[in-house]
């Protein structure tokens, strides 16, 4: 997320981009550990805060603002998230090596969530633009994991839900699309028009 700040700062924004491990700690704990730093910047900052996140970061987001969601809250953009849950992540707790690779999180990332699961990712009423890829880096074998059309990780199915304000598709991959220039000129867009560019 660092190359796509700092385009947002070129761009007026200040930024703060704080790091978290999912593969040690589960969405709850992250939220507790994010929210001394989100707060403080919360803080610090005059106007609106917006949050920009990729992959399981909406997924972190979503159950953040359930539960400490700032008063100047403002737009939310989603890239790649797995708000409907990732067959990757099926795939891994099928052969029982989830834990290893995805820790914690595994439950969240999967499709079939628990309802405990749903009601910490809680819902979506806040102006929320979402971005899905539909290219991938290896163009075989996802197809035999993921509904096409998909990003390498995520389908593009998998990145919609309910009350969303708005989504677009990229011809971009799950893991480059933080650094493509049309996916960071759509971010811009929707963080200041609450609409992306069709």
């Amino acid at each position: 997320m660092l190359w796509l700040a700092r385009q947002l700062r070129k761009r007026g924004y200040v930024t703060l981009a704080p790091t978290y491990s999912g593969r040690r700690h589960d969405v709850r704990a992250i939220v507790m550990h994010l929210d001394p730093r989100i707060s403080a910047f919360a803080a610090s900052v005059e106007g609106r805060i917006h949050f920009v996140t990729h992959s399981l970061g909406g997924l972190i987001v979503r159950a953040y603002l359930g539960t400490h969601r700032p008063s100047n809250l403002g737009r939310v953009v989603m890239l790649a998230p797995p708000n409907q849950g990732s067959e990757w992540a099926d795939l891994l707790i099928r052969w029982r090596i989830d834990k290893p690779i995805l820790g914690p999180v595994a439950n969240m990332l999967a499709t079939k969530r628990s309802r405990a699961a749903s009601e910490l990712l809680g819902i979506v009423d806040y102006p929320l633009g979402v971005i899905a890829g539909n290219r991938s880096l290896d163009p075989i074998f996802p197809r035999f994991v993921v509904p096409h059309p998909n990003d390498g990780k995520v389908s593009v199915a998998a990145t919609q839900i309910e009350g969303m304000t708005d989504h677009v598709i990229m011809p971009v991959t799950h893991t480059l699309m933080t650094i493509d220039r049309r996916v960071i000129g759509q971010t811009v867009s929707f963080l200041e028009t609450a609409r992306f560019s069709h």
